[in-house]
């Protein structure tokens, strides 16, 4: 049998996944395990880099088995991004659990160095900003907190990453300690000029240039597991929001796609230029293949489906996230309620770690309708907030392309466009990270010439939502959420300056 079927590890924040795609983009088969998250302290997240490994594997051998003999042409890795782990290089053992991308407790670190003017130069030769969403503070934190860490530095046998380096290590049986750019532009440690770690850099985070992964093309001969039998080759390999960039599509400049899971996250291409925002977006490395230099901006939103499995898990307003579609729709407006879900503070383009959750708008005709629709309205709001970024930096995409768990709401997709004023089009495969991570791997396998011509046969479309909402109407939802943030950062602000009086 001539392998041709592509299997794509997507190790995400709430779940790791695998699936299994043949050269058409039909997911026919599939495997996840749920990952839990510890919050040991306020502002604190953290996952066991083990349980990821372990089953991410686990997946992995499930949808491996269900493939027919040698059907299997290589395999790609999508990733949540900016979450940090340390171990041991010679032992393959963690040291201390995973600092996930939402972990805050690096914020007194931002900004001190903020306060010491690093910034400028950071942006300038990361396209980043200094918050402790990405991986320099969280590694200097593991390095200066830890013990184990710190020891095994000290003993030049320790290895730095993200997700991607760490289940690549693990795939390989600890032969291959590697990154793609993609990733490593979400570290503030990598130049984006070109693609290599900025020893400065590392000396001002205080993060050793030997501990970290090579940099690698997200496209090409990333290494070979045995895992799962016969050898297999990894050849596609980019973080969670590129990765969803491809599976959208979106490969020339000005196309733009937004993703729906546990945050929100909103990229347009940007070519082969390196976007400067003046808007508090960020510049980051598309996915591509070597002698390819691609970029894009971004907008990045923490809390996306958080706030629906905060409804369902902590307040018990219903019991599967399918119910929210039906309790929008039972309503005709949030009556006055909204919900600025800031639960890992308020991400772009305001920047505030300190800001936490605010619901506003509470009546004695509240109920739980008009919370969950509140609730999935803030998706919208949070978008049009970034796609009004976007355009105050020349960036006005004509359509909206969105995916995610969350997209399969139907009253949702219609909701963004209402809220955005954009036509928003969604996938036939909304599960886009994984096949982005398909594509990607099929192009390295040889089996399509370019990410282009990949895309032409995977990706198709399934549904259009055109906006309904008038512009008056447009602007006074704007308005009315505008307030409630402002009064969500106020409250940050002032409970920041109380702390420090």
């Amino acid at each position: 049998m001539t392998a041709s079927l592509i299997l794509a590890l997507d190790s995400g924040t709430t779940s790791t996944r695998a699936m299994l795609f043949d050269l058409a983009g039909r997911r026919l088969a599939e495997a996840g395990r749920p990952l839990a998250a510890a919050h040991p302290q306020p502002g604190w997240v953290e996952q066991d880099a083990a349980a990821i490994r372990d089953l991410t594997l686990e997946a992995a051998a499930e949808v491996a088995a269900a493939a027919p003999p040698g059907a299997i042409a290589a395999i790609g890795i999508a990733n949540q991004r900016e979450t940090a782990i340390a171990w041991n290089r010679q032992t393959g053992a963690p040291l201390a659990p995973a600092i996930v991308w939402q972990d805050r407790r690096t914020a007194p670190l931002c900004a001190r160095l903020r306060d010491e003017g690093a910034e400028p130069a950071v942006s300038a030769a990361t396209g980043l900003l200094l918050d402790p969403y990405f991986s320099a503070t969280k590694f200097r934190w593991l390095i200066d907190e830890v013990p184990a860490v710190a020891q095994a530095a000290a003993r030049g046998v320790l290895a730095l990453g993200t997700v991607d380096s760490w289940l690549l290590f693990c795939l390989t049986g600890g032969e291959v300690h590697a990154t793609d750019a993609s990733n490593a532009s979400r570290t503030l440690l990598m130049r984006l000029a070109d693609d290599s770690w900025d020893e400065g850099l590392c000396a001002r985070f205080g993060v050793p240039c030997a501990a970290l992964p090579g940099i690698r093309p997200s496209v090409g001969a990333l290494g070979t597991t045995a895992r799962f039998g016969p050898p297999l080759p990894i050849t596609g390999m980019a973080g969670d929001q590129q990765a969803a960039s491809i599976g959208q599509a979106c490969l020339a400049p000005g196309e733009a796609k937004s993703t729906y899971g546990t945050g929100i996250f909103l990229l347009a291409h940007a070519g082969a230029t390196i976007p400067v925002s003046r808007n508090r977006l960020v510049a980051t490395r598309a996915a591509a293949p070597a002698g390819e230099p691609a970029f894009a901006l971004e907008g990045s939103v923490f809390v996306g489906g958080d706030a629906v499995k905060w409804l369902r898990d902590r307040l018990g307003l219903f019991a599967h996230a399918r119910e929210t579609e039906a309790l929008a729709r039972s309503v005709p407006s949030s009556g006055g309620v909204q919900v600025v879900p800031a639960f890992a503070g308020l991400g772009a383009p305001w920047w505030e770690p300190a800001a936490t959750g605010l619901v506003t708008g509470l009546t004695a005709a509240t109920g739980r309708a008009e919370l969950v629709r509140a609730t999935l309205e803030a998706m919208g709001n949070q978008t049009a907030d970034l796609l009004e970024a976007f355009a105050r930096d020349g960036v006005a995409p004509r359509l909206l392309r969105v995916d995610g768990g969350m997209t399969a709401n139907d009253w949702l997709c219609q909701d963004i466009a209402d809220a955005c004023g954009l036509p928003v089009e969604r996938p036939r495969e909304t599960e886009t990270t994984a096949l982005g991570a398909a594509i990607l791997a099929a192009v390295g396998a040889g089996l399509f010439p370019d990410p282009g011509t990949a895309c032409a046969a995977m990706v198709a479309r399934d549904r259009r939502f055109e906006p309904a909402a008038d512009a008056t109407t447009r602007a006074e939802r704007r308005r009315h959420w505008g307030r409630a943030v402002e009064m969500a950062i106020a409250g940050a602000r002032a409970a920041t300056g109380e702390a420090d009086g």
